[in-house]
């Protein structure tokens, strides 16, 4: 299963965003990979250090892919995560 989601919190996939997308990816029964939506390489959702190695920045695609039994729920969640303004705090 797979999806193309732009990412709108301001600081893209860093510091909180990107620690609150591994650690709902690591709450589901799926095997998620992300990637730049222009790119082939994936890397593994559950890593922070390969999350925010992406760079991806506010504005970019990125292409989800969930394989198990939780993969709809999963992309569901992680979705909503990129795709939802952070709150200033």
């Amino acid at each position: 299963m797979e999806r193309i989601v732009t990412v709108v919190p301001e600081d893209g996939l860093h510091a909180r965003p990107a620690s609150k997308f591994v650690e709902t990816a690591n709450e589901f029964d799926a095997d998620v990979q992300l990637g730049r939506a222009d790119s082939d390489g994936l890397a593994p959702a559950a890593s922070m250090l390969a999350v925010t190695g992406l760079g991806v920045a506010a504005g970019e695609d990125v292409r989800l892919v969930a394989e198990g039994d939780d993969a709809e729920a999963t992309l569901d969640a992680l979705e909503a995560i990129l795709s939802t303004p952070e709150a200033k705090q």
